[in-house]
C-alpha cells in the first residue's frame, strides 16, 4: 500500500493531466471535444511553422514539457489554501500585499490552477491569487457562475479568507483580474455579464476563447457569446481596463477556434493581426499580433496538447510587462 505522502502526490498528478485537457464547447448544444492532436490552421498549412517534428519542438521547448513544467517553488507565498473559501483555493503572500487601508489586489484564475500557479510566484509582487477548478468543459464553468450569487460570495469569501490571514478585518479587494486557461473562459463570460462584472479591471484569456457556430459550414460564430468579450476588449482599447488573449492554431471539432475568434474580436476593433515572426516562451512561435491602447492579442503556432498547454507559460510575462505596472501591488516578502 502506497504512504500518504506519496498518494498525495499520485493525486495532485491526476489532478494535472485532467485540468491539461482541450477546451469545451462554449454551450451544452456544442459537441465535446477530444483530448488530443488536431489539424493545424489553415495559415499554418499554408507555409508557415509546423509542430510535427516532435525533437525539435523539444529542443525548441529547452526539454520542457509544457503540461508539467518545473516548480520554482512558492517564493514570498504561502501553500493553497481552501479553507473558508466559497470556491476554490487562495494563495497569500506570507507577509504584505496590503495596503494601510486593507485594500489588496486579486488575481481570479479558473482552469489550472497549480500550472498557473507556478508561473504567477515568478513574477507578482504581493498580488493574491485564487484558483478554481471545475472539471473539463467550459459548460461546467458557465453553469457554476450563471447565478451573480456565486461570484458576489467568491469575492466575500476572498477578502474574509485575506482578512483572517493579515488580520486586517477591514481587508477589501482593490483591483480585480479574470484570468482563465482552455475551458475556464466559461466562467469569464458569465461573470462580465453581471452587476459585479463591473469591478474587473483585467482580463487575461490563454488560449481560451471560443464560440460556437451558428452555420458551421459558413464559420458564422454565435457572436452573442463573445459580446461581453467584444465589450471588455472596447474598453481596453480605450485604456479604461486592460485584456490580453492568445490564440494557437489548433482547429477544435464542432465549434470555433481561439484563432477565429481572436480574429473577430480585433475586427469588431476596427482592426487586423499584423503578421509577426518571434520565438516566446515554451517553444511558441508567434505569428501574429494586434495592440490597441490596453488590448493586447498574441497568436501562435502549434496543434497539439503541449502547444495548449505552453500558453500558460506566457502569464509570467503578462504580470511583468502589463498587471504588475498597472496595479503597483504593495510589495509583499516572506
Amino acid at each position: 500500500m502506497p504512504s500518504f505522502g506519496a498518494a498525495r502526490r499520485l493525486f495532485a498528478l491526476l489532478s494535472v493531466a485532467a485540468a491539461f485537457c482541450l477546451s469545451g464547447p462554449v454551450a451544452a448544444d456544442e459537441p465535446t471535444p477530444h483530448d488530443g492532436p488536431t489539424k493545424p490552421a489553415s495559415h499554418v498549412e499554408k507555409g508557415g511553422h509546423h509542430d510535427a517534428h516532435k525533437p525539435a519542438a523539444k529542443k525548441r521547448r529547452g526539454g520542457i514539457n509544457p503540461c508539467m513544467t518545473p516548480d520554482p517553488g512558492p517564493g514570498i507565498y504561502r501553500p493553497w489554501n481552501g479553507s473558508g473559501m466559497s470556491m476554490g483555493q487562495v494563495l497569500v503572500p506570507h507577509r504584505g500585499g496590503i495596503s494601510k487601508s486593507g485594500q489588496f489586489d486579486v488575481v481570479i484564475h479558473f482552469h489550472g490552477h497549480e500550472p498557473i500557479r507556478k508561473e504567477f510566484v515568478k513574477t507578482a509582487k504581493g498580488m493574491v491569487l485564487v484558483g478554481i477548478d471545475l472539471g473539463i468543459g467550459s459548460g461546467a464553468y458557465q453553469s457554476s457562475f450563471s447565478s451573480p450569487a456565486t461570484f458576489t460570495n467568491l469575492l466575500s469569501s476572498v477578502e474574509a479568507a485575506v482578512a483572517r490571514h493579515a488580520g486586517r478585518p477591514s481587508a477589501r479587494i482593490r483591483k480585480l483580474a479574470l484570468s482563465s486557461w482552455s475551458a475556464g473562459y466559461g466562467a469569464i463570460e458569465q461573470i462580465l455579464r453581471q452587476p459585479a462584472g463591473k469591478k474587473v479591471d483585467a482580463v487575461i484569456l490563454l488560449d481560451s476563447l471560443h464560440a460556437g457556430y451558428v452555420d458551421e459550414s459558413a464559420h458564422k460564430l454565435k457572436v452573442d457569446q463573445l459580446t461581453p468579450f467584444i465589450d471588455f476588449a472596447r474598453r481596453a482599447a480605450r485604456r479604461q481596463t486592460f485584456m490580453f488573449m492568445s490564440h494557437s492554431s489548433i482547429i477544435p471539432p464542432g465549434y470555433a477556434s481561439t484563432t477565429e475568434v481572436a480574429d473577430y474580436v480585433v475586427h469588431k476593433l476596427g482592426g487586423k493581426p499584423k503578421k509577426a515572426n518571434r520565438h516566446d516562451v515554451l517553444g511558441l512561435d508567434m505569428i501574429d499580433r494586434y495592440d490597441k491602447g490596453n488590448f493586447h492579442m498574441r497568436g501562435y503556432t502549434g496543434n497539439d496538447k503541449p502547444d495548449h498547454c505552453a500558453h500558460i507559460g506566457l502569464m509570467a510575462d503578462v504580470m511583468k510587462s502589463h498587471l504588475v505596472p498597472r496595479w503597483k501591488t504593495p510589495k509583499a516578502k516572506k
